[in-house]
């Protein structure tokens, strides 16, 4: 195994299948960073959504996607060369990937591809024992899709972040404030194939109890607000969409990608949301 892995691999004190490949995951998403920055992607694009927020801002849950956003619009972007520079740079870590751009039948603003895996054969590769994979189907896939808004708001801040393993770089994120802003505008408005996102309400949380101030003009922007929202016209907002929420959905959602589950089930409820409401800092 390469010593890089090997220390990236000591973070992590996996109790189950699941664990160890969500901390592949993890692995696989930093080592396709290290690529897309020897690509020079990130003089045209940042990194934001809930893996920026895990592995720079030290979110408590894992996260699936690699999601980033262009500077400036360029609606004839293409993943193409980058998803060469993910798959070499995966390469040289001895991990072998596909990575497919998603043909869409209509057109977005939002790029999509996939970075494929077969599971047991990677997993293998991180020392993970035989026996633990018994269970695991010798098809599966571990999947990380990779997306692009090609058609950003223009409210974005932006800050250099640091990524020390594998290999020390620098990757252009969102800043935290305008994170938070996403996040909120996900919560609240976000349909998602019929069910609650619930990871989207952990992360509103976090920030909540962090502290982040709540960047009310990126929040009206993303929400298609005609005027900026003040602090009376958000809580009138957010206390609608809570009175709606399906709060069983919302915590099948996330209990898959955190730990303290019992938390989570035990305090989750429209009462709490509402109390965490009156905490909310904004500018």
């Amino acid at each position: 195994m390469n010593s890089a892995i090997k220390q990236m691999l000591e973070r992590y004190q996996c109790r189950s299948m699941q664990e160890h490949e969500q901390a592949l995951r993890e692995i696989l998403q930093e080592i396709a960073l290290v690529g897309l920055w020897r690509g020079k992607f990130f003089e045209h694009a940042a990194f934001y959504g809930g893996t920026a927020l895990r592995i720079f801002y030290g979110l408590d849950r894992f996260s699936e996607d690699l999601d980033f956003t262009l500077l400036a619009p360029n609606s004839n972007w293409s993943w193409n060369p980058f998803g060469e520079v993910i798959k070499n740079e995966l390469a040289s870590f001895g991990f072998e990937v596909s990575f497919v751009e998603k043909e869409k039948k209509a057109q977005t603003a939002v790029k999509s591809a996939f970075l494929k895996t077969p599971t047991v054969q990677e997993l293998l590769k991180i020392g993970v024992h035989s026996d633990l994979l018994k269970g695991v189907h010798p098809d599966t896939i571990i999947r990380i899709k990779v997306e692009i808004d090609t058609d950003p708001p223009l409210g974005y801040a932006y800050e250099q972040k640091f990524l020390i393993q594998p290999v020390p770089v620098s990757i252009r994120c969102v800043s935290e404030e305008c994170l938070f802003a996403c996040k909120m505008h996900a919560a609240l408005f976000r349909a998602w194939k019929g069910r609650v996102k619930g990871r989207d309400w952990y992360d509103m949380v976090w920030f909540i109890r962090k502290k982040i101030p709540l960047n009310l003009n990126l929040f009206s922007q993303l929400s298609g607000q005609e005027a900026v929202l003040n602090r009376a016209g958000f809580l009138k907002i957010a206390k609608e969409r809570i009175d709606q929420l399906d709060v069983a959905s919302s915590i099948e959602d996330v209990i898959h990608y955190i730990r303290d589950q019992e938390a989570i089930k035990r305090t989750w409820s429209k009462e709490f949301f509402h109390h965490l409401l009156n905490e909310i800092q904004v500018f």
